[in-house]
């Protein structure tokens, strides 16, 4: 009796170990819907990561096996990274920190590293310094490098990168519609409730510049009704920002880091973006996909990401930002135009489908020669 082959066409199953650091929410979930379609084809997968990632996005659940491993760089962290490793017929990190990991674990062995850049370190100095160091470590050790805007790509060749591609990253769409009673409890809770709500969502790090949209909410206190600025997010410059709010009686509220934040940002009036630079923003992706108009900084993959859909300006210029916010608060119909076009242009982006099957056609290409 012949005995069912194992997909695909009877080929050993591609075994691959998808490994994180664990901090970036953007790269986490990629990976969760990167697992996901990777199982449902015959892969085998195990991830890689700190166990809260398996609590927050349940890689057991997508299909993926699950490998803990702690936070920290030390060797025994790297010993067991190398242990799951060994394998494995292709190993993809994501970020830098993890892809430095992985190299190290894969030293003298020949299982091809794949590393996908989905941002860039925004450090100065000499932390600076060592990050460059890093990036040019990883780049090298690479088999190929898969960026997710053409600027990335650009860096990562002049890193040292062997193979650098262009891959751009789609997060999972939203999983539920939102509307309605969603959207006027939203604004409930938040104090928004007959005055426009503008929403941002991110770390709060100095790159994100939301030092310069509090610049701009000083303007936007003239406006009738005023309108109210939401901060979502943690990080260490809290405080900074929450002594101006208060100080300068801003019309703004940090709320913290939200697990609904895409439920917030879809009962917004405006999203705003005004960060230092961006590969392929998830606030971005999530404001044009509901419908939401977006201001943003004209910076790193945000043009290429958005088109036509969103009012860009420049980096840093507070007064040009607040006039953008309120042009549009003025004018429904451009409002109405840019979430059209906002939907429009969420429509040419790639897939999740699309980003599993240009992944898996780079692994294929690398582990063949050795199945």
């Amino acid at each position: 009796m012949s005995s069912t082959p194992v997909p695909p066409y009877g080929k050993a199953p591609l075994r691959t170990v998808q490994v994180l650091s664990g901090a970036s929410a953007g790269s986490s979930a990629h990976v969760r819907s990167l697992a996901a379609g990777l199982a449902a084809r015959g892969v085998r997968v195990t991830v890689c990561a700190p166990a809260d990632a398996d609590r927050a996005y349940d890689f057991i659940g997508a299909g993926a096996h699950f490998a803990p491993v702690p936070r920290r760089g030390d060797a025994a962290a790297v010993a067991a990274l190398r242990t799951v490793c060994g394998a494995a017929d292709v190993v993809h990190a994501h970020g830098l920190h993890a892809a430095m990991r992985a190299a190290l674990a894969l030293r003298g062995r020949p299982v091809p590293l794949v590393v996908t850049w989905h941002t860039r370190a925004h450090t100065e100095g000499a932390r600076g310094h060592v990050t460059r160091l890093m990036e040019r470590r990883v780049a090298r050790a690479a088999t190929v490098v898969l960026a997710t805007s053409s600027d990335l790509v650009d860096r990562a060749r002049r890193r040292g990168a062997r193979d650098a591609r262009l891959a751009p990253v789609t997060v999972p769409g939203p999983r539920r519609a939102f509307g309605g009673a969603a959207d006027s409890k939203a604004r409930v809770e938040l104090g928004a409730v007959g005055r426009p709500l503008l929403m941002a969502v991110g770390s709060l790090v100095p790159h994100r510049g939301y030092s310069m949209l509090l610049d701009a909410a000083r303007r936007w206190r003239s406006l009738d009704p005023v309108p109210l600025l939401v901060i979502a997010g943690e990080g260490p410059q809290r405080g900074e920002l929450r002594r101006r709010i208060e100080a300068e009686s801003l019309p703004a509220r940090l709320v913290g880091r939200r697990d609904d934040a895409a439920e917030l940002l879809a009962a917004a009036d405006l999203a705003l973006l005004p960060s230092r630079w961006e590969a392929r923003s998830l606030l971005a992706q999530e404001a044009l996909r509901a419908g939401v108009p977006l201001v943003a900084t004209a910076v790193g993959g945000v043009p290429e990401l958005v088109g036509d859909a969103a009012v860009l300006v420049p980096y840093g210029d507070a007064e040009a930002f607040a006039d953008a916010v309120e042009r549009l608060l003025s004018d429904p119909a451009r409002r109405s135009e840019l979430a059209t076009a906002g939907q429009l242009q969420a429509a040419t982006w790639p897939t999740e489908d699309d980003t599993v099957a240009q992944v898996l056609a780079v692994y294929d290409e690398l582990a063949e020669p050795g199945r």
